[in-house]
């Protein structure tokens, strides 16, 4: 085989490989929202005991129904910490990494995975509105 042959097969592999690679990079995450993402959550499973007057409110101060009773916390501080998921009440309660016996929803079925991982991924974003 010559040398002029053996150059278009390297030079024409080495183009299928750099087009390959191209649909390679990963996709950037979707910026979540509250408004968009966060809050239908919290309504379908945590507004029912965090709202105004109801058991869960009563016990630790947390209202969940608005962005701003949300991020201001309870009377024992924030439960949210933008960007940091790992120090937020609100993502240790959900996901079972403080005291199991305070996860939340409590009494009921844990949330999702799916859920959890995307309230985790709206604090570590920056816990956003809108």
């Amino acid at each position: 085989m010559s040398t002029r042959i053996k150059h278009t097969i390297i030079a024409t592999a080495g183009l299928f490989v750099a087009f390959g690679l191209t649909g390679c990079e990963k996709e950037a995450p979707k910026t979540l929202t509250y408004q968009a993402d966060i809050k239908s959550i919290l309504d379908q499973h945590c507004v029912e005991c965090h709202k105004e007057g109801a058991e869960g409110t009563q016990k630790s101060g947390l209202l969940l129904d608005t962005y701003a009773a949300t991020m201001r916390g309870t009377r024992f501080g924030p439960v949210v910490i933008p960007g940091q998921s790992i120090n937020s009440t609100l993502y240790r309660l959900i996901s079972g990494q403080a005291d199991p016996s305070l996860r939340m929803p409590h009494d009921k079925a844990p949330l999702p995975d799916e859920t959890i991982n995307k309230i985790k991924d709206w604090i570590d974003q920056g816990a956003k509105e809108q």
